[in-house]
């Protein structure tokens, strides 16, 4: 009724698409573990400040209320990944999924430690030894010490990192950061270590859904079948065509070197991930037999049955779908950041005294109490002012004295709102409260970068 898949011990390979994966590699782990390390104004550059619930992204600082951007990035990233998939089938799996990148680097150092796979799966084979002991103890060891080191920049995104690095060295660190450094330790070395292929044949969505997105003209790693068939071996100075055989020599080396232990030659499947060792591999064989390149390749559906060359298949890359998802990902692009740039460097909460509806002041005037909550989105100090909306001489804030905030701060007001019980109307008023900032550069106000920000509220009066 079910039988457990057997061990995947993938063989080493080398060539342009390797290099290619391991260029992806190099680039995404630098940006991961240095980017933690940059600083901008005094303050680490990439920052989700959750105690403060601020998040900065260099010289720009979002809080909750900018929750919108996230949900645009979030969707952009969605269609991209429609588009990359239209065009190219699985790339990003190949190329640039944490899983991939990771368990490239775990694979690297198995075979620096264990050999490539024909001494691995003969050590797997024959009893324990001391050999096999200390290189099982020391792969294991090198991928903990990784994976704690991921684990712990994973957290120097949500803590400074120079913090959290001086809380680990005095023992000083938080049970709750603790906590996640070991949790995404103990993910990393699952993940990259033992399961493996496992993440992306059963636990990754993507895997499943992929196929509604390709087409006849997605570019897809393939066996061309008319040219390899009927497959067998033979030696390199034989005449394939004498003996009444294709150009694939059966050699199964594609299958090898497979991170997720298909075989290429049965045609699309869900599990290939579009890593293209097997071009690289096969490729290597045809060299050997004296053979042209590209039995295994990539290419489309459309390409393989019709002959078609690279130019014809790159002018049906451009197709009606293909430029829709690449319009509608522009478009959201430049939407978002014109309303990142054109936002306001303030927020603002505005919150009444629950503990008190209303109350009498000295001079028989109605009053209310606010909070407001002042969030400076800038690298600046800002002078804010507060006062009501409208012509209402009715109504007045009491406190008029200018309130500064300083960079990317947030502060809390609270503001007293009075007004002539003869000129409001029982129960509840609508009023608006108008907060002008302008920027402070040097000691002084700058007019030019004035911005106002209206929020709306209630004035409660008795009944």
């Amino acid at each position: 009724m079910f039988q457990a898949d057997q061990k995947i011990v993938p063989r080493s390979v080398w060539g342009k698409f390797a290099r290619s994966r391991w260029v992806m590699v190099w680039f995404t782990q630098l940006l991961y573990y240095g980017t933690a390390w940059l600083e901008y104004n005094g303050r680490q550059a990439l920052l989700f400040d959750l105690d403060t619930r601020r998040f900065f992204l260099g010289p720009l600082v979002f809080y909750p209320q900018d929750f919108i951007y996230l949900t645009g990035l979030l969707v952009i990233s969605a269609l991209s990944l429609f588009l990359f998939t239209a065009v190219a089938g699985r790339v990003w799996c190949g190329y640039a999924c944490p899983q991939t990148v990771y368990t490239e680097i775990f694979m690297w150092f198995e075979r620096k430690i264990e050999g490539d796979r024909n001494d691995r799966l003969r050590r797997a084979a024959g009893p324990w030894t001391f050999d096999r002991a200390w290189r099982a103890v020391a792969k294991n060891s090198v991928w903990i010490l990784f994976a704690a080191w991921t684990g712990f920049t994973f957290v120097g995104y949500f803590t400074p990192i120079r913090e959290l690095t001086q809380e680990l060295l005095t023992f000083t660190i938080q049970p709750w950061e603790l906590f996640w450094i070991g949790f995404y330790s103990l993910a990393t070395f699952g993940n990259a270590g033992f399961m493996r292929e496992q993440v992306c044949k059963y636990m990754c969505p993507y895997a499943r859904f992929q196929s509604a997105m390709f087409d006849k003209d997605t570019l897809l790693v393939t066996y061309d079948e008319a040219r390899g068939e009927p497959r067998g071996s033979r030696s390199k100075k034989a005449d394939p065509t004498a003996l009444g055989l294709g150009a694939c020599v059966d050699c199964n080396l594609c299958v090898q070197v497979c991170p997720t232990g298909i075989d290429i030659r049965k045609g699309l499947q869900y599990e290939c991930i579009g890593c293209a060792a097997c071009v690289d591999v096969c490729d290597q064989v045809m060299d050997k037999m004296n053979y042209p390149r590209g039995l295994v390749r990539y290419s489309t559906q459309n390409g393989l049955k019709n002959a078609w060359s690279k130019a014809q298949m790159l002018r049906r890359a451009f197709r009606p779908r293909v430029l829709v998802y690449t319009a509608v990902v522009w478009l959201l692009i430049a939407g978002m950041a014109a309303a990142i740039v054109a936002r306001d460097d303030l927020r603002v909460d505005v919150l009444r005294d629950r503990s008190v509806s209303f109350r009498l002041a000295e001079d028989g005037l109605i009053e209310n109490v606010y909070r407001l909550n002042l969030m400076n989105a800038s690298e600046k100090v800002l002078e804010v002012r507060v006062s009501l909306s409208g012509d209402n001489p009715d109504f007045r804030v009491v406190e008029d004295a200018p309130i500064r905030v300083k960079p990317t701060e947030s502060q809390w007001v609270v503001l007293h709102v009075q007004a002539d019980p003869e000129g409001v109307e029982s129960g509840s008023n609508p009023i608006v409260f108008n907060i002008q900032s302008a920027r402070i550069v040097d000691g002084m106000v700058q007019p030019a970068s004035a911005q106002t920000v209206e929020e709306d509220a209630v004035f409660l009066a008795p009944r």
